[in-house]
């Protein structure tokens, strides 16, 4: 015998309480309702996911039951894949609606989606769905979609006002695992702090005083740290939303004094939702070069220079330093990231699929659909975009020119004098001996030559444009991304070019 009928919440990337449109409907509905958040193994154990993770998850989740307790709320927690949790959930009680925001994943969560609304059909459960971040799922073409995403941004955001329940605590068959749980609470110092309080004082600190120097420090993997937004994990995960985010900067008071630069940041946000509408048109770029004619482009794949790139021992200062500081903290500037894909598919001639996962692990802020189709056009698989090859030791001069950030990070160079930092193998033996630096044995020689890798790596980028398929599928690209005619990916419901600081609004 099932129980008294209710409703249930389904949080994915939306973890938090204001804005939110589907804990405001169930509300709204005045019936008894329950939220609920899955780890579900079958994401959990993907190569695109990492602890780091699941961690700020859990943690943002913890923040929220803190403040739903006054209401007798809570998140509940399952470790379970969603058609057995769904499964229990409806012979377990009356369910009559899901409430949820639509999910822009990877394919194993648009596949998992169909089957829980094939499930909720036959047992005739509602599901109602809302957009996020003004990303609209089966849209055959984006005619309009700029003006329908700034009327959204826009609109003043939702308030969440919530009552008190008499519901019991919920007892289910699908625990966390206590060593999972033991894992999710040791959260690192050295990461950002997860939750929607968190993200609202970031945003306070970066439109009060932080953000007036947003345009001058986007590109400095120093500056940057403190000049940027540093929402993106906050935005990933949902502890804000966009709209919420568009609308404070854009009505602060301080927008008149920094309107250059909160104006390129509102923009950098237009951009954000831009490039996850494409992934939602095009999920291939997941698994596959969005021009399928860079499939056939040969790549040496050298597997100890990709072992250097992951570890940070490249022997490229600045590229071992980013490496480095982002497996330690989960972020670094856009500009840096551009730099080390560039790195790896270019001079390192690596197929970009052998380190987006890397990548994506160590990305606290990890965005499917900003990270694959950046990474595509980073690793120049597109076929229309400029074939940006980053000089890794340019980069460093204009941006780190003191070696600040690569000192830092490679603590073998901080003896190294300020005109061999960014090419320490111009040294000679006796100055390396000075600096207490022995290249080959306490720091490594350069895996590649820079320039002769990037030569080599134009010739073949480029010259692989003429290929009859690249071509052709250059003209299928340019139609369905850029020329307003989208091909729709079919969902369970209905759902100028900048310059390379502009791209994917990851600040």
């Amino acid at each position: 015998m099932t129980t008294p009928g209710i409703n249930i919440v389904w949080l994915k990337r939306d973890l938090r309480l204001q804005n939110h449109a589907a804990l405001h409907a169930a509300e709204k509905d005045g019936g008894p309702y329950r939220i609920i958040y899955l780890f579900e193994p079958s994401l959990v154990g993907l190569p695109d996911t990492s602890l780091r993770h699941l961690q700020f998850v859990f943690k943002s989740i913890e923040e929220m039951n803190r403040d739903l307790l006054c209401y007798n709320r809570q998140v509940d927690l399952f470790y379970g894949d969603a058609q057995p949790v769904f499964e229990w959930l409806l012979n377990a009680f009356h369910v009559r609606s899901l409430f949820s925001h639509q999910e822009s994943g990877i394919q194993l969560t648009w596949n998992r989606d169909k089957q829980v609304k094939v499930l909720l059909d036959r047992r005739s459960v509602s599901w109602k769905e809302f957009q996020r971040d003004g990303i609209v799922r089966g849209i055959t073409h984006r005619k309009g979609w700029d003006k329908q995403w700034f009327a959204t941004m826009l609109q003043p955001p939702m308030r969440n006002e919530y009552s008190s329940t008499d519901l019991p605590k919920l007892d289910h068959p699908f625990p966390l695992p206590h060593s999972l749980e033991r894992d999710l609470l040791s959260y690192p110092a050295e990461l950002q702090t997860p939750g929607e309080n968190a993200a609202h004082h970031t945003l306070k600190s970066f439109a009060e005083k932080r953000g007036f120097n947003y345009s001058k420090g986007i590109s400095k993997p120093q500056q940057s740290r403190e000049s940027c937004s540093r929402l993106s994990a906050h935005l990933a995960w949902g502890n804000l939303s966009i709209q919420q985010t568009y609308h404070f900067i854009k009505h602060h008071p301080n927008y008149a004094k920094n309107k250059r630069s909160f104006s390129a940041f509102l923009m950098r946000l237009k951009w954000h939702c831009h490039f996850i509408q494409k992934f939602e048109v095009e999920c291939s770029y997941e698994t596959q070069c969005v021009n399928r004619g860079y499939e056939s482009l040969e790549r040496t794949n050298d597997p100890n220079l990709l072992k250097a790139w992951k570890a940070g021992q490249t022997g490229l200062p600045l590229v071992d330093a980013l490496m480095r500081c982002l497996a330690e903290t989960g972020w670094i500037n856009f500009r840096m990231r551009a730099m080390l894909v560039s790195v790896l598919c270019h001079h390192f001639d690596q197929d970009w699929r052998n380190g987006a996962h890397h990548l994506s692990q160590l990305f606290l802020d990890y965005e499917p659909g900003i990270h694959y189709t950046q990474f595509q056009m980073q690793a120049g698989t597109t076929g229309t975009n400029t074939v940006r090859i980053y000089n890794p030791v340019k980069q460093s001069i204009e941006h780190d020119p003191d070696g600040q950030f690569i000192k830092q990070w490679v603590p073998e160079l901080r003896g190294v004098p300020v005109e061999y930092i960014h090419e320490p193998w111009k040294m000679d033996l006796n100055t390396q001996s000075l600096c207490r630096v022995i290249l080959g044995q306490d720091y490594p020689t350069p895996s590649v030559d820079v320039l002769e890798a990037a030569r080599s790596a134009r010739q073949r980028i480029w010259g692989h444009r003429k290929d009859s398929l690249v071509q052709t599928e250059r003209q299928r690209i340019l139609k369905t991304h850029t020329r307003n005619r989208l091909s729709s990916r079919k969902r369970p419901t209905t759902r100028g070019r900048p310059t390379q600081d502009e791209l994917p609004g990851l600040h």
